[in-house]
């Protein structure tokens, strides 16, 4: 049987090196290329066929999510496994709408990065053991409605309501800005009204309302 055909895209050499030995210990995986920031990848993906990419959120030129997106409109049937220290449910939320497979800390690499590469392979999602079960509570608090959050009517505008959900998706406030048609400073304003309205603190806890009203 052929190798398993995989990429890996982190600006860290030392951990592409490390891990490309990990996978390479594997008789049937094989690590085909790698790149230091996303328009490397982006431009290697254009001369070999991998089955896999890893890919982290943090890199120079074009981040992790920005190059899922790509690697899903141009190259749709390989699989993207984020490797990642970010421990932040946004980052997660907003990979996996992006269409990664599967969301592996970094801290978790040295015991679940085979379980996770396995999964992938026969077609599964991965989440790193500890954000899936932050994302399973918070899916059952929502299911619950015991959301910490006060049970009133949405006190949103329909301004504010459009920015929070671009906002819980990951969008920064110049894409919201230009996705809307309006300027930097008037995103800003309405991002700080959402937080005074709600009484929330942070894009975490913005993310779980957003949740709990069905905006994503």
């Amino acid at each position: 049987m052929a190798p398993y055909r995989i990429v890996l895209a982190d600006d860290h050499v030392l951990l592409r090196q490390g891990v490309r030995k990990i996978i390479e210990a594997v008789g049937d995986l094989e690590v085909i290329g790698e790149a230091s920031d996303g328009l490397e990848l982006l431009s290697l993906l254009r001369r070999v066929s991998p089955q896999l990419v890893l890919l982290d959120i943090s890199m120079p030129h074009l981040r992790g999510i920005e190059a899922i997106r790509e690697i899903r409109a141009v190259h749709p049937g390989v699989k993207i496994l984020m490797l990642t220290m970010h421990k932040d449910r946004t980052y997660l939320v907003e990979a996996l709408r992006a269409g990664a497979d599967g969301y592996l800390l970094k801290e978790d690499a040295d015991q679940q990065l085979f379980a996770a590469i396995q999964k992938i392979r026969q077609g599964k999602s991965y989440v790193s053991p500890k954000l899936s079960d932050d994302m399973a509570e918070t899916w059952a608090q929502t299911l619950r409605g015991d959301t910490g959050l006060a049970p009133h009517a949405d006190p949103l505008t329909l301004r504010e309501r459009q920015i929070l959900k671009l906002t819980a998706e990951g969008r920064s406030s110049k894409e919201i800005a230009e996705d809307l048609c309006i300027s930097h400073r008037t995103v800003e304003h309405h991002r700080a009204n959402i937080t005074s309205k709600l009484r929330l603190k942070g894009t975490a806890e913005l993310v779980r309302y957003a949740l709990s009203k069905g905006y994503i």
